[in-house]
């Protein structure tokens, strides 16, 4: 990176742990919320650790790193909010992302060193679904809580995106359909990205998760001819954004 962009980087991921001690005290009872959420869904006990969660691989992040891609998944889950961990993408879902481009060098993307990875939102559910459940049962405080963060995690991601000349990895896309959970995230990153004109750069695919990032990529490059990976996956993610996103 260079001096301006690691500086715009920095102050970045200061917001964001600001942010995030805000949002930390919005909903009080959020702790009890996300273990009702999980029961309610037979999800098996846990300890829920840390209710909004702050990417602290960030933190680990230098000037001398080069940022190609800002990966964007859903939101915190089990693995994730856990005190000694507090990253995102570190359970299954992750492993089978950094297995992606470690099988895949010409792509030229080391998972765990050129990609920052963020969320919709830092709100933790044991699974993503259960934000449905926080939502209704927390009332008003819960929905504005789950929309703020949305709001702000979208202009963010686009600015710091703009800034480092990042490709926008959006992994995980059902819940960005109108109604969906995220749908709010969907319209907010629309227009920022179109804004500061790198719409271009914003590529969608399924999540890692279950392998389905794989699986549809196999599945798109059996039915089309490319003259490289690289090209298979940016046709892919641009065949999903213009579903998504319309553009």
């Amino acid at each position: 990176m260079t001096e301006k962009q690691f500086l715009a980087f920095d102050a970045f991921r200061n917001d964001f742990k600001n942010m995030i001690s805000v949002w930390s005290g919005a909903v009080s009872n959020l702790a009890e919320l996300q273990k009702s959420a999980a029961d309610a869904a037979k999800t098996p006990s846990y300890n829920i650790e840390t209710p909004v969660v702050y990417n602290t691989a960030l933190d680990f992040i230098t000037q001398n790193d080069e940022i190609k891609i800002i990966v964007i998944g859903d939101n915190p889950g089990k693995n994730e909010q856990l005190l000694k961990n507090r990253k995102y993408l570190v359970g299954q879902a992750g492993k089978i992302g950094e297995g992606f481009f470690r099988k895949n060098p010409e792509l030229g993307i080391d998972f765990r060193r050129n990609a920052i990875i963020l969320n919709k939102t830092p709100v933790h559910s044991a699974k993503t679904a259960q934000l449905k459940y926080i939502k209704k049962a927390g009332g008003f405080v819960a929905e504005k809580l789950l929309e703020e963060t949305q709001l702000w995690m979208a202009e963010k991601t686009a600015e710091i995106a703009a800034v480092l000349g990042a490709e926008i990895w959006l992994v995980g896309y059902n819940d960005l359909k109108t109604k969906g959970l995220f749908y709010v995230y969907r319209d907010e990153l629309k227009e920022r990205c179109t804004r500061l004109g790198i719409l271009n750069k914003l590529l969608v695919f399924q999540h890692f998760s279950m392998n389905r990032f794989s699986i549809d990529l196999k599945a798109f490059m059996g039915r089309s001819s490319f003259s490289s990976l690289h090209e298979a996956v940016h046709a892919l993610g641009i065949q999903h954004r213009n579903e998504i996103f319309g553009v």
